[in-house]
């Protein structure tokens, strides 16, 4: 961006103007230190007579967005045909409002900057255009009750986030699920996961903790998941006692 604006006979100031951005946000984009979102990009490719070269960077500058570990999985869940997910400590990512996402990473210790938790917020709010995705993939998801009940960010913050959960949950090709508590038997012990089914029949399945991840197609490891997680969905409410549910937890709030 910075030999194209330079060849164009512009200063950091004078691309600003012309894409409405701040001479600070030109500099932070040209430095590295800030991704460009992606009308920023759009702009700033026409103001330079790039010719489509920047145009053509957008998917990857998406892909940076997210923490290196993560990028793989990123680009497969957005042409997943089905994804079915475990989470037992927050709300599966999909599924987050702005602000229960940003409470999320302003939480992580080492602490992010400033600029990488809006980052990190906006990549994540990307994602969820997997809900209006046609045709619309089947998406099924069991969350622990604590995660409902533990307010991360504070009270209004939490009570956004059932609400979005109860939006969710009324799709016709979503389904969620809560695990009470009081459940004797689990079959989630081992830690979260997700499933998915891609196009070409190929069946995935994804793990993370404390910034390692593992992506895992080998068939026996897939199966043995996929079992679980039928299992899981047995145990837990159904979706229909799972909004109800949710519906109880805003009227306690």
């Amino acid at each position: 961006m910075k030999l194209l604006r330079e060849a164009a006979g512009l200063t950091q100031a004078e691309l600003g103007a012309r894409v409405g951005y701040g001479e600070a946000q030109i500099a932070a984009v040209e430095q590295g230190r800030r991704i460009p979102k992606p009308e920023l990009v759009d702009a700033v490719d026409r103001v330079v007579g790039a010719g489509g070269v920047l145009f053509a960077m957008k998917a990857e500058l998406g892909r940076a967005r997210y923490p290196g570990f993560f990028r793989r999985y990123a680009s497969l869940e957005a042409e997943a045909s089905q994804l079915h997910a475990y989470d037992s400590h927050v709300v599966k990512g999909l599924l987050q409002t702005e602000e229960y996402a940003r409470a999320v990473f302003e939480m992580w210790r080492p602490l992010l900057d400033t600029d990488t938790v809006e980052q990190r917020v906006a990549a994540r709010m990307e994602r969820q255009k997997l809900f209006s995705r046609r045709p619309a993939p089947l998406l099924s998801f069991v969350i622990e009750e604590t995660v409902l009940r533990r307010p991360l960010g504070g009270a209004a913050i939490m009570r956004g986030q059932l609400e979005q959960l109860l939006l969710y949950g009324h799709q016709r090709n979503v389904e969620i699920q809560v695990m009470p508590t009081t459940r004797e038997e689990h079959a989630g012990l081992a830690g979260s996961f997700t499933l998915l089914h891609l196009g070409d029949q190929r069946r995935m399945a994804y793990m993370e903790v404390q910034d390692e991840s593992a992506l895992h197609s080998e068939p026996k490891k897939v199966s043995a998941l996929e079992a679980t997680y039928g299992v899981l969905r047995a145990q837990a409410l159904t979706p229909r006692e799972s909004l109800a549910f949710i519906e109880k937890l805003l009227g306690e709030q």
